[in-house]
């Protein structure tokens, strides 16, 4: 296998990660999985077809021909290499741990590296130059130190190795004087010795090279296969159909694995027909995106089930339920191209007419301005156009999906009133056969729906319309008095 091969089957693998394995394993981490770990593997592997036969040939050769030669003075050479695979042994147990805690040092060092270039802005912004700095400095010595840990035991062994054949040498001489003196030995056959006690620490020397590596590749190989181990997302199985808007939260419980235990979402019940509008709205932290995770089927439900036209998602194949949703998240991720490619990310059949209507109908006007318009290249992130841009260009995305249910979560929070209310009204004129659930903090934007869902810790404290609620839901009221009341007093 090539450093290619792997290097694309670990891709692959990272690519249908379940959200339980994102959420276990740090990007950082991965990088170096991917670039670090797999290059040292394919580097041991190259290194052992060259000399992995060679080095214990001329060992194993040098020792029978000694042993041959003169029994006697043979004793001296086992002798040597039994200490010297000891020596190797001491090596490879010290320098396991050590070449562990080395990759992870590399890990943090990524991460670091990684969250400042993901929030430049905000660290120019705020002016903590001097923090990050301090930050990689702490991370950048903490890698040497590990480095130079790893090191030392090799650093150490290699000398003593070294010393100890060199002491078989001399007392294959001494010894050889000494059977001379009594016609057990002759010239030749200490000079022979002397030969063979060189190859064998010319041999030892190189597979000590090579149990070094391997100790390290031992360390990567299981960072790999962690990687491998890990969780995939829901593939494979599950029934294959057209599907409608028709949805249904059937007594849902669900707790984000892996965290603190308490439930996301608490015995969960509510329905929206095909075609209708659901707006879902409740304090920071109530459940709301989970509700979009959970019907994306990021995650399985802990207790009751979900339904999409009567059927429990997880009998369906989550290729055909994820193709059947779309969703426009809470932070608008573009990636480098174009505006025209960003958008048909969403649909890669689209053509450029039905991007330009999508685009239409998300109030992204602003692209026809642009100096290439559609062609217009956007900078990784959309690093070139403003938060509300972005967000269109999401929503855009969303739209050309064309899918029978549509998720807005929180996708106008960077939209003004006005905008966002043509944007409402266009999906509304055109949605007559989609399901949109829109997930919200603000109470105008909910007021649209045909139907709300309020949450609270998790729980349904309400559902209905603004009428219903602003009777018998006190959160609601609550959100409504903050919000609309006292802007129109302010």
């Amino acid at each position: 296998m090539t450093l290619s091969d792997l290097r694309y089957d670990l891709f692959e693998k990272i690519v249908y990660f379940s959200e339980e394995s994102v959420d276990k394993i740090e990007s950082g981490s991965l990088i170096t999985r991917m670039t670090n770990d797999t290059t040292q593997v394919t580097q041991f592997i190259n290194g052992i077809m060259r000399i992995f036969m060679k080095a214990p040939v001329t060992c194993i050769g040098s020792i029978v021909l000694a042993s041959i030669l003169n029994f006697r003075l043979s004793l001296i050479v086992y002798g040597i290499v039994a200490l010297v695979s000891g020596l190797i042994v001491i090596s490879m147990k010290l320098s396991y741990p050590r070449y562990s805690i080395l990759q992870k040092a590399m890990d943090k060092v990524n991460s670091v590296v990684q969250e400042y270039l993901i929030g430049v802005r905000l660290v120019k912004a705020f002016g903590t130059y001097d923090q990050e700095c301090d930050k990689f400095e702490e991370s950048n010595v903490n890698l040497m130190q590990k480095s130079v840990s790893a090191q030392m035991i090799i650093t150490l062994i290699s000398p003593l190795m070294t010393l100890s054949v060199g002491i078989g040498t001399v007392l294959v001489i001494f010894a050889g004087s000494s059977l001379f003196t009594v016609n057990l030995a002759n010239p030749g056959d200490i000079t022979a010795f002397t030969v063979y006690m060189a190859q064998i620490l010319t041999s030892l020397i190189m597979i000590t090279n090579i149990f070094n590596t391997f100790v390290r590749t031992k360390a990567s190989t299981a960072r790999i296969k962690e990687v491998f181990d890990c969780a995939g997302d829901f593939t494979g199985g599950g029934e294959a159909k057209e599907l409608n808007g028709d949805i249904e939260f059937e007594n849902v419980t669900f707790a984000y694995p892996g965290g603190s235990g308490v439930p996301a979402l608490k015995n969960l019940s509510f329905s929206v027909k095909n075609g209708e509008s659901l707006a879902v709205i409740g304090p920071t932290g109530s459940g709301k995106s989970t509700v979009a995770w959970l019907l994306l089927r990021f995650y399985d439900v802990n207790e009751g089930r979900i339904l999409i036209n009567g059927t429990d998602i997880r009998d369906l194949n989550v290729d055909t339920v994820r193709k059947n949703v779309a969703i426009v998240p809470q932070k608008a991720m573009l990636f480098t191209g174009s505006v025209a490619e960003n958008i048909r990310w969403g649909n890669k059949e689209a053509t450029d007419e039905r991007i330009r209507q999508a685009a239409e109908k998300a109030e992204a006007g602003f692209i026809n301005d642009m100096e290439e318009g559609f062609d217009s290249l956007l900078g990784r992130g959309g690093v070139n156009v403003s938060g509300g841009q972005k967000q269109r260009i999401s929503i855009a995305r969303g739209i050309v999906k064309n899918a029978p249910v549509l998720i807005l979560d929180d996708a106008t929070s960077a939209l003004d009133a006005v905008t966002e209310a043509k944007v409402r009204r266009n999906l509304k004129e055109s949605s007559d056969k989609q399901t949109v659930i829109i997930i919200t903090q603000r109470c105008g934007t909910a007021m649209s729906a045909d139907r709300i869902l309020v949450l609270d810790n998790g729980e349904k404290v309400g559902f209905g319309t603004h009428e219903q609620l602003m009777k018998d839901c006190e959160v609601y009221r609550d959100i409504y008095k903050t919000q609309i009341e006292s802007s129109r007093e302010a």
